[in-house]
């Protein structure tokens, strides 16, 4: 263990000398407060302290003590429902030691000590297992059944196990290995930095099905995907990613306020408990895990919430369970890396920001993936994660969105245009792009309808179609346009306002199932063609555009889901009645 002094301060990086014997990346404490820190560069016996906690009043002189660890979370029964700061520790443990205000080197375990949980094997004695293989269960919450995997690196036979009512830190199992008994608690540490192992990576052709039309439709993301969701202020980021947390099909939620406002994530508590998650009828924090790192809480910890966030993820991932990760944003945390590189006088990048910037990221979003894990029954677990970027004025020509768009396979552009229309999520379809589309195209044929790509590549080209012909409305006006070109307008007026945009609060609104997106991209085109139809024969576009059903096919929104083939039939019949109609008027 190495213990050094401090040399200099520099906000929140520490340089203490006589540090020969540590590692790169050893947590640390700093001082008699005991702060904690992180190595993040080795010079001889010098070392550069990434410090998590407020550095005012440290001088030089005082001490500096490797742990001689890595960053490493606990990884156990007691992460579901909880609230982490950035380094993993339990906000409300910390508001008990040290009252509303976060103290400066307050220690408190990640998992809570003093809970029991109830422990049933899977395994019987002179069984044998591998890393990854579940040893038994615990029931952590009505909705998530815990399972308790051995260790990576831990290979034997078991000698003895137990049931019953155990702590985190009480051995359950005992294996014998060729190195000796491995005593196994309900409880592993894992280091935050690196990627925790897998058997294969899978190939990401299964949707990720979140409910928000213009996603799952226009700009689906895979299951094991990766997104980003860049916007300028109040465009929308945060509810996008409040929507996808809550109606994704995803079995586990981490959500990382990553540098956010503190409003915001207090948002988030106070609304995840209230909120009924639609697939078990429970409370949805039943199956979240918080971590929240505000604006105003030290700096440095924003790399730290980050990592803790997509290793507690794929933990989950690793017992076979699909995970949404939810980073909110990730242009705190390159801030974080700008002020960092700055204080290590490292030559900068652009715009401030350090050379390593895209392989930072790239570290991060290459976590995410779909694949078997660990075990000798071979499951499969999906971590999809989705970063929100807040580009400054909304420009995403700068290099946090430019180093994260090469990276993810995901654009959800957000327009402050639409945002200031009300129209929300105020996603521009003709920015925003997915390049799953391809590797999805059969999953959606065999499991939704043969047609879907079909209906979506067809509203996509009247969308880009609108854009063209709204240049020559600008110049020259409605009147200038032919009545198919008219058509094509009020077409794509349709899939905007009735399809595209979507209320978050409406309580059926909030999330539509495919089959009910299907019906509605088919109203929206069989109105489109039965007009281009009549028109030849002598339909008026005025009255084709103002007819009674039209409003009909925009409040099929609003539909609840058992009524939705009902209403279709009658919507449908409707359509080719009414349009009958004007061109019976035209021929008289």
């Amino acid at each position: 263990m190495a213990i050094g002094k401090i040399l200099k301060v520099s906000g929140p990086l520490v340089i203490a000398e006589g540090m020969r014997d540590a590692n790169m990346f050893d947590v640390v404490r700093v001082s008699e407060k005991r702060l904690i820190g992180e190595i993040i560069e080795m010079h001889g016996d010098k070392a550069s302290v990434q410090v998590y906690e407020e550095t005012s009043g440290l001088g030089t002189g005082e001490p500096v003590e490797s742990t001689g660890e890595p960053m490493s979370v606990e990884l156990g029964p007691g992460l579901i429902g909880s609230i982490f700061d950035g380094i993993q520790r339990p906000l409300d443990d910390i508001m008990k030691v040290s009252g509303n205000n976060l103290a400066r080197g307050v220690e408190v375990a990640s998992l809570k000590r003093e809970l029991t949980w109830k422990f049933t094997p899977v395994v019987k004695e002179k069984d044998k297992v591998v890393a990854g293989d579940i040893i038994g269960t615990v029931q952590e919450t009505d909705v998530v059944l815990h399972k308790i995997m051995v260790p990576y690196g831990v290979e034997g036979t078991v000698e003895k196990v137990y049931e019953g009512e155990y702590h985190v830190t009480d051995t359950v199992c005992v294996i014998k290995t060729e190195k000796g008994e491995y005593n196994m608690s309900l409880m592993q540490k894992w280091p935050v930095r690196r990627g925790r192992p897998y058997a294969k990576k899978l190939s990401p052709d299964k949707p990720l099905i979140t409910g928000q039309r213009v996603v799952d439709t226009m700009f689906p993301i895979a299951k094991g995907g990766v997104a980003a969701i860049p916007g300028p202020f109040g465009s929308g980021k945060t509810v996008t990613q409040h929507q996808l947390a809550k109606w994704a099909e995803a079995d586990i939620v981490v959500y990382i306020g990553c540098g956010e406002r503190g409003n915001e994530m207090t948002d988030v508590l106070n609304e995840f408990p209230e909120l009924i998650d639609p697939h078990t009828g429970k409370s949805l924090m039943e199956r979240t895990v918080l971590i929240a790192n505000t604006s105003d809480m030290p700096v440095a910890a924003r790399e730290a919430s980050i990592y803790t966030g997509i290793t507690i993820a794929e933990y989950f991932r690793d017992m076979g369970y699909s995970v949404a990760l939810m980073a909110d944003s990730t242009s705190r945390w390159a801030e974080a890396l700008r002020e960092m590189s700055g204080r290590l006088e490292e030559m900068p990048g652009e715009e401030g920001y350090p050379a390593y910037l895209g392989s930072r990221l790239a570290q991060f979003y290459e976590r995410a993936g779909r694949v078997i894990s660990l075990g000798s029954e071979g499951r499969e677990g999906a971590l999809s994660a989705i970063g929100a970027v807040s580009p400054p004025g909304g420009d995403i020509s700068e290099p946090v969105s430019q180093a994260t768009l090469r990276i993810v396979k995901v654009f959800w552009g957000l327009d402050a245009k639409l945002a200031y229309k009300r129209h929300f999520p105020a996603i521009n379809w003709l920015t925003s792009y997915s390049l799953y589309l391809d590797l999805l195209t059969d999953w959606f044929k065999a499991n939704v309808s043969e047609d879907w790509m079909i209906l979506r590549g067809r509203m996509m080209g009247l969308l880009q179609e609108e854009a063209e012909l709204d240049e020559i409305v600008k110049l020259v006006g409605m009147d200038a346009l032919s009545a198919s070109d008219r058509l094509k307008m009020e077409t794509a007026r349709s899939i905007r306002e009735d399809f595209l945009h979507q209320l978050a609060f409406h309580e059926v609104d909030t999330y539509t199932s495919l089959e009910k997106q299907l019906l509605m991209m088919r109203l929206i085109l069989s109105f489109h063609d039965a007009a281009d139809k009549a028109l030849p024969m002598g339909g008026n576009i005025e009255k084709i555009a103002s007819l009674a059903v039209r409003e009909q096919i925009g409040r099929f929104k609003y539909v609840e889901e058992k009524d939705i083939n009902t209403e279709f039939a009658k919507i449908s019949e409707e359509i080719a009645k009414q349009m009958q109609t004007t061109i019976e008027k035209e021929e008289f």
